[in-house]
């Protein structure tokens, strides 16, 4: 796979953030770019006239709540009608919030396993079709806390583990022709509901490279997997700065 024009990127919450940062070097690179949003469409809508002022007609915005199974299917279709083809998926789309033991409702759960991971494991099905047509891949992203879990946050925990997992088992089933890799971040960009100074900079303590990443160190990896990386799949690469080196969090 090469970076060329006629090559789509779905990228699931692509709005903002992470999301907006592998849309843009993508689109730098010759990628035509399906930007999904749920909430943030007055961002997603920013991104695409940008994209679009730079290279006419090579980017949309698409609408979806991934929690809902009929709004996936409809993403899946709208995505493909675009240009015909879709040459990588990256379900990015994450919620995030604390849900202590005690207080975790059915609602809360089912919209953290819902837009972490049933969203992403139903877009893939549908899409997995073109996907082998086009020799493609898929990139998840996880989290570091899939593999120890957060405290106050363990259905965001359970939701990042079962995206690991999923890697794995989907790597294996889309086997040979599509390739299926994930990424988990460490400390690139603060949670917007992040606490306070102390607690950034103890973390920040904790990272072997002292220092905290950027959205640009996880696009050049989602970039490595999808046009280099021809034989890695069921693969996560932690991006971290080395907080996780010595397995401990």
């Amino acid at each position: 796979m090469t970076g060329a024009g006629t090559h789509v990127i779905l990228i699931t919450g692509a709005a903002r953030r992470i999301g907006a940062a592998i849309a843009e070097l993508f689109h730098e690179r010759g990628y035509n770019v399906i930007i999904h949003c749920h909430r943030s469409i007055a961002d997603a809508t920013a991104l695409q006239n940008s994209l679009n002022a730079k290279r006419p007609g090579s980017a949309s915005c698409l609408q979806a709540d991934l929690c809902d199974s009929a709004a996936v299917v409809q993403l899946a279709q709208q995505a493909l009608a675009w240009q015909g083809r879709i040459d990588v998926l990256i379900n990015n789309a994450s919620s995030f919030y604390p849900t202590p033991l005690d207080s975790t409702t059915v609602a809360q759960w089912n919209d953290l396993l819902g837009s972490n991971l049933q969203g992403a494991f139903f877009l893939s099905q549908e899409l997995a079709q073109t996907l082998r047509e086009t020799r493609g891949c898929i990139i998840n992203m996880t989290d570091m806390h899939a593999d120890a879990g957060l405290r106050n946050y363990p259905v965001y925990s359970i939701a990042k583990a079962g995206v690991k997992m999923m890697t794995k088992a989907l790597a294996r089933e889309l086997a040979p022709h599509v390739r299926v890799n994930g990424i988990s971040p460490g400390a690139i960009l603060w949670p917007e509901q992040e606490g306070s100074e102390e607690s950034q900079q103890r973390i920040l303590h904790s990272i072997a490279l002292g220092r905290q990443g950027s959205p640009a160190d996880i696009a050049e990896t989602a970039w490595f997997l999808a046009v280099t990386a021809h034989y890695m799949t069921g693969q996560t690469i932690r991006v971290d700065g080395g907080r996780t080196v010595d397995n401990s969090l």
